[in-house]
């Protein structure tokens, strides 16, 4: 292969990160992939699938030049052709060599990342273990091939050789590159240098026929053409394999030696088009450049001569034994391009509007803080409008907000993606830990098309990954545990997710023992969580799983038993300002709830007042607003109270008194009804401010333990408003936890501090 380029070497620097993460998610594909085959053996689809996640790592990793990667995944490449060619059964102990084999690529995927690491001599031998290993499975079949006196079904039928070129066999490539290639990030030189890899390229012709006139080129566009003899051992599979990135970009034909001449004519007649008659046939590989120059001397001095002038395809016939029906196809190649550009362009070519494009997430991210300070930006120029109370510039500045909410809800569109994805990790997971655990277990996925912000996803995976291994080691039980208690032998794990009452709700069920409360209740009471000889509510017991430190394994293990687990999720959950709960029956199973927000960016809420305070709560959540009735009781210490409405008691909470707010009650007071969950409750507020587009800045580390927030918002006045946790309140109303021991009023630059019992 030649040397590298300055340009290669700025391509591939440039390229390489696109690589990587094509590479990735190549690479869980092909673990999804595998863990699908395990139910379905046999499904030739899922076969050819995998087989095509490993041959496109391999011939991205060769246009990089990351020969390590190339190497490793031939051989995975070559027993997984062995297995879709049907001569080799996909067996549990194939199907764990080919996912450990997958977690060494995903290792040599991160080696290329970071190009200064150096592999350590443990890496290399475990990588030559399974290497030795996948050699073992694949030789193998070979073995029982010969032994039913069958050739191997991947021997090469060679064609017969050409005297020129020893003991390689001569292709005839032709490759037109359509005009996106450029965009997609495609180098065509890299290309023709890993074909290169692939054996000698003797002779290589550039078609620039389809180059526009410089007035008219589009530096991006790509319009290049390529006509090249490849001197290989490789199979027609491996050279159009070079071009598996540009295959739908791109116009390729591969010629075997020994091609007739109805090949050439087929391939003359898809080439790009070229006036001249010569060019064509160079072009398609018939004559050489120096045929041509040799045949144009010959047409030159025949009319020097003043001899009538031969045509020079007949001259080519004769000089160099070009057969008659390729010189007629090439002349109606050339007949055809005359006509089309004597005739008016009528059409414009347009392009796929279907193509996806690769957007970094920190470009993304700064897109929508912008949008953030746009929407703040945007309120304060509609109040200033109001106070002006010129009825066009309320109206212009109407116009603005609802412009700028029509882009806010497109940019956050952006950031959603299924957490089905998510979900699909899972797989591994619980097929490694059930067989470590030597259990059986059925993982179920329900709702994965349940879209939420990317960044929601990246942070509750973690959590995600605790609970199921959870339920794995603590919920589900042995075959042999469940056939005793009269169970099935297999266990069943239940990923779920929906939307539910303007929030994510997911849910992690599971048919095992369910909590056992009563080694619960015994390790309280040794930690001293519980009071000795007292025995609280199952809901409380269950509960207590929460506490940090807290497990109940008799042993350490890699699973269980350091007590750093349930404490982390919850924390982890209630950063993304979410909820966990857990509901369990003894004997039947266990099931956690986690509720999400949509979003950590840009939220529609409902404005509030409280005296000089402001709040908001989140708009799914306002189901309604009632006027405060005689009716209502009188709040006690904690500013809890109960209303009736339409027949059912409404439990309601008294701002002012829960904060403490020193502020006179107004005459009018309003009760915002919220849902949480599947419970609801009131919260008297004093004036109703509207609906307002909402962007959440994070409390300050002094406002962190303040009960019943969640974040805080700048409005267009400059004043600070409160986002209220719905969930925290309802547990608040409904007396589940202890008042906040802080007063919000320091949000607006008040010093009140107190403590509620």
């Amino acid at each position: 292969m030649n040397q590298m380029t300055d340009a290669d070497n700025s391509f591939i620097q440039e390229a390489l990160p696109a690589f990587i993460s094509e590479a990735q998610e190549q690479i869980e594909s092909l673990e999804q992939l595998l863990l699908q085959l395990e139910d379905a053996p046999s499904d030739i689809e899922l076969l050819n699938a995998l087989f095509r996640c490993a041959h496109t790592v391999k011939g991205s990793a060769g246009i990089f030049g990351l020969d390590r990667v190339v190497a490793f995944t031939h051989h995975v490449e070559t027993l997984l052709d062995k297995l879709r060619e049907g001569q080799l059964d996909l067996t549990p102990d194939l199907s764990t060599l080919l996912l450990q084999c997958n977690d060494q690529l995903r290792t040599l995927i991160g080696q290329a990342r970071d190009a200064d690491t150096a592999e350590t001599p443990e890496a290399g031998a475990e990588r030559a273990a399974l290497v030795e290993r996948l050699q073992a499975a694949a030789g193998h079949a070979e073995a029982q091939e010969l032994e039913a006196g069958l050739a191997p079904a991947t021997a090469p039928a060679h064609a017969p050789v050409l005297a020129i070129t020893g003991s390689a066999r001569c292709w005839h490539v032709s490759v037109a590159f359509g005009t996106e290639t450029f965009r997609n990030g495609m180098d065509p030189l890299a290309l023709l240098n890993y074909v290169r890899g692939l054996g000698s390229v003797p002779n290589l012709v550039c078609d620039i026929a389809g180059v526009p006139p410089l007035d008219q080129l589009d530096p991006e566009s790509c319009h290049l053409a390529f006509e090249l003899g490849v001197e290989t051992d490789a199979s027609r599979a491996e050279i159009e394999g070079a071009f598996s990135f540009v295959r739908d970009d791109c116009v390729l034909h591969v010629l075997e030696p020994g091609a007739t001449p109805e090949d050439y004519a087929r391939l003359i007649e898809a080439m790009p088009d070229n006036p001249r008659l010569g060019d064509i046939l160079v072009a398609c590989g018939a004559i050489t450049r120096a045929q041509l120059q040799q045949g144009l001397r010959t047409q030159s001095a025949a009319v020097a001569a003043g001899t009538t002038q031969q045509p020079l395809g007949e001259i080519l016939q004769a000089t160099s034994g070009v057969s008659p029906q390729v010189v007629h196809a090439a002349l109606n190649k050339q007949t055809k391009a005359k006509q089309r550009d004597a005739a008016p362009a009528t059409a414009a070519t347009t392009g796929d509007d279907s193509r996806f494009i690769r957007v970094q997430a920190d470009r993304l991210d700064a897109v929508i803080n912008l949008l953030g300070e746009l929407v703040i930006a945007g309120a304060g120029a509609a109040l200033l409008a109001r106070q002006t109370r010129q009825g066009a510039l309320i109206e212009a500045n109407g116009q603005i907000s609802r412009l700028i909410e029509e882009v806010r809800n497109g940019t956050l569109q952006l950031r959603m993606v299924p957490i089905g994805e998510t979900f699909s990790r899972f797989r591994r997971v619980v097929r490694d830990t059930a067989a470590e655990l030597g259990k059986d277990v059925l993982l179920e996925i329900q709702g994965g098309e349940t879209e939420l912000d990317k960044s929601m996803v990246e942070r509750i995976a973690d959590p995600l990954m605790h609970l199921v291994r959870n339920a794995l080691d603590h919920g589900l039980e042995t075959p042999a545990q469940r056939q005793a208690d009269g169970k099935a032998g297999q266990g069943r794990l239940v990923l779920s997710a929906g939307h539910e009452s303007g929030s994510i709700l997911i849910r992690i069920s599971d048919d095992g023992r369910g909590i056992q409360r009563d080694k619960v209740l015994q390790r309280a009471w040794e930690r001293g969580l519980v009071e000795p000889g007292v025995t609280p509510a199952d809901a409380d017991i269950d509960r207590l799983i929460f506490e940090p430190g807290f497990s109940t394994a008799e042993k350490v293990t890699n699973l269980s038993g350091r007590g750093v687990g349930m404490d982390v999720v919850r924390r982890n959950i209630e950063a993304l300002r979410g909820t966990v709960a857990l509901t369990s029956e003894p004997g039947a199973g266990s099931r956690i709830e986690i509720r999400l927000p949509l979003t950590l960016a840009i939220i529609d809420g409902f404005l509030v007042g409280v005296g000089a305070s402001k709040f908001i709560f989140p708009l799914e959540s306002v189901v309604e607003v009632i006027e405060a009735r005689s009716s209502i009781s009188t709040p006690d210490a904690q500013g809890r109270s109960v209303v009736e409405l339409r027949g059912r008691v409404l439990p309601v909470l008294s701002m002012r008194t829960l904060y403490g707010l020193a502020t006179d009650e107004p005459e009018r007071i309003s009760v915002v009804v919220i849902k949480s969950g599947s419970h609801s409750y009131g919260v008297m507020v004093d004036v109703l401010l509207g609906q307002h587009q909402t962007v959440i800045k994070p409390l300050g580390r002094m406002f962190r333990s303040l009960r019943g927030m969640s974040g805080s918002s700048i409005l267009g006045s400059g004043e600070v408003a409160l986002i209220l946790d719905v969930n925290s309140l309802g547990e608040l109303a409904a007396g589940k936890q202890s008042v906040p021991a802080q007063s919000p009023d320091a949000a607006n630059g008040g010093h009140k501090t107190f403590v509620r019992n």
